[in-house]
């Protein structure tokens, strides 16, 4: 960083799930490097300090999911928008990561525009995305424009992203090229195998929260992958799991594979289990990942581990699977219960960020070195995101309203956190009670509720 600013640089990461906190927090690390994973550790502004938000919602990640990252920070605390609105205009922060669905950063951007109007210096704000972007591009982007800082995780994502803000008539400067923050890990040894317990190999299935999206297909799958094990009884076949009972991810699960799996009673083999946590340590024993969409095939491809993205229920948009056409890893349970190993595309890995050449290590630098040049900067222009009440008049208020702000991005009056100061202890433990009863309710709804109701419609 640069030397007006004084060690440690000042980092805080907002996020809304388990996986935007990963990606976040991670980013944030990528983009400020402390003395502890830095090669420039020992320099005068290597120092960071890195505090953590956690926007209140359904989806807000419990102890153990922030532990299965594994990031540590200074502070962590759990916030309403309006509450770390008036945070960031207390606190002095040098990087702000807005690590949020679209609507979040959007609300967020106005209401930081709002807080800090007139001020001769603010904060880099940086956002992006948590992985694979196969669905609402332009929706999504154009949410996330007015950040300093938009990050396209692979340079067929910048090109795209560059296109959309150009395609409006708004400034594409800010999208710049890196990478997944979490790519790393040691590189596929085959031989490694040899010495374990199934000389076969580990099969590891990372199943994802909402795709599919139905009981009969994740039926399916949970069926293959059981049925894997029993054709190669000298293979272990894993099943990846995304979050226990009653957690909620990015996605919401109705049907946990937890639950599915009971209906198979005791006829498991042996050969068979379910897994949590981090991926990372999971891929460190996987001989071959089988997934229809997740971003851990990324993760797994960028260590030359052999993926593969299952067909079986076609190539469809919804399952974004489409997104790795020409990827070279496409093939279905039959084929892979046969032998088969996809060989994937070395441009199409390229091209998707994915550098299992080495060159991972300097995905970062523009990104590193534009936020440290508008650190630096003695004055920013002001937040100007595209939407504005001239541009979006019928969809933006309804965004902004969802977070507690107005259309100009004041505070609603009412809204959680904007009286906080009023709000007295007993109140404020009531409060929190029923909020806690209220997402709980909500889960319970999620998970038990709505595929009963779904179940009774389909008689």
């Amino acid at each position: 960083m640069p030397s007006r600013i004084k060690s440690p640089v000042r980092v805080a990461v907002l996020a809304d799930s388990d996986t935007r906190w990963k990606w976040g927090a991670l980013t944030a690390q990528r983009l400020v490097p402390d003395s502890s994973d830095s090669s420039e550790a020992g320099s005068a502004d290597s120092g960071r300090s890195l505090d953590g938000y956690l926007l209140r919602g359904r989806a807000t990640p419990t102890v153990r999911q922030l532990a299965e990252v594994g990031v540590r920070t200074d502070s962590l605390r759990e916030v309403t928008g309006i509450e770390f609105i008036r945070s960031m205009d207390r606190e002095r922060y040098d990087v702000i990561v807005l690590s949020l669905v679209g609507g979040g950063v959007q609300a967020m951007l106005h209401g930081l525009a709002h807080a800090w109007e007139g001020a001769t210096r603010r904060p880099v704000i940086v956002t992006g995305y948590v992985g694979v972007v196969y669905e609402k591009l332009a929706d999504g982007l154009l949410l996330r424009h007015g950040a300093d800082v938009v990050l396209a995780n692979s340079r067929h994502d910048a090109d795209r992203f560059r296109e959309v803000y150009t395609g409006v008539g708004a400034s594409g400067d800010s999208v710049t090229e890196c990478a997944l923050p979490f790519l790393g890990g040691a590189r596929y040894d085959e031989k490694a195998r040899q010495e374990r317990k199934y000389p076969g190999g580990t099969v590891v299935f990372a199943v994802q929260p909402s795709v599919p999206d139905n009981r009969a297909d994740r039926t399916y799958l949970l069926r293959r992958a059981v049925d894997h094990a029993r054709r190669h009884p000298d293979r272990e076949v894993v099943v990846k799991l995304r979050s226990k009972p009653g957690e909620h991810t990015t996605h919401i699960e109705e049907l946990p594979y937890q639950k599915l799996i009971s209906k198979f009673g005791d006829q498991l083999p042996p050969n068979f289990r379910l897994a949590y946590g981090n991926m990372g340590e999971v891929l460190d024993t996987t001989d071959l990942l089988v997934t229809i969409s997740s971003t851990a095939a990324l993760e797994s491809l960028h260590r030359s581990i052999p993926t593969a993205i299952l067909t079986d229920l076609g190539i469809r948009e919804p399952l974004g699977n489409h997104h790795f056409l020409g990827s070279g890893c496409l093939a279905s349970w039959d084929e892979l219960d046969a032998g088969y190993r996809p060989e994937p595309d070395p441009e199409w890995l390229a091209r998707q960020g994915v550098a299992a050449d080495g060159s991972y290590e300097t995905a970062f630098d523009a990104a590193r070195h534009k936020v440290s040049a508008l650190a630096a900067a003695e004055t920013l222009p002001a937040l100007a995101p595209y939407y504005t009440r001239a541009t979006a008049p019928g969809y933006l208020p309804r965004i902004l309203e969802r977070y507690g702000f107005e259309p100009d991005g004041r505070p609603r009056p009412g809204a959680a956190g904007a009286d906080e100061a009023e709000v007295s202890g007993l109140r404020r433990v009531v409060r929190n009670t029923m909020r806690d009863a209220a997402r709980g309710a909500y889960r319970h709804g999620v998970q038990r509720v709505a595929p009963v109701i779904r179940r009774m419609g389909e008689l």
